[in-house]
């Protein structure tokens, strides 16, 4: 059974900065993309960040772009979205996501993965 688990979220101030971490296990995690999506209070699931298979090409959503960053450590079966200057409009909940297919692309929509973690709650005062 494959189960990722994100940590790393908490309560700080506007212009802090944070680092997720989303542990994956149950199966081989070095093949397969990871993606990072959020939930704002009344808001939509959206995209984030996502990094491929290999760990070469990564892609980070524009509105975070010069802020966030994506990065994977194979041997550790982990992923990290780390952040930076964060605001308070990135309050959210921050979720871990990989696909159920080997060497598979990455995607910037939740349909384009099988598997998620429950989330790590994030909240930026300012």
């Amino acid at each position: 059974q494959v189960q990722l688990e994100e940590s790393g979220g908490g309560f700080v101030q506007a212009g802090d900065s944070l680092r997720l971490s989303c542990e994956v296990s149950g199966r081989p995690f070095s093949h397969y993309p990871m993606a990072w999506f959020r939930q704002g209070p009344g808001k939509e699931r959206e995209f984030v960040a996502a990094i491929a298979w290999h760990g070469d090409i990564w892609y980070v959503a524009e509105p975070v772009r010069d802020r966030f960053a994506i990065s994977r450590d194979d041997a550790k079966d982990a992923v990290y979205l780390q952040m930076n200057t964060l605001k308070s409009e990135d309050t959210a909940r921050y979720y871990c996501a990989t696909r159920s297919i080997p060497q598979s692309t990455y995607g910037t929509t939740e349909g384009t993965y099988d598997y998620w973690g429950q989330g790590t709650q994030v909240t930026v005062s300012s």
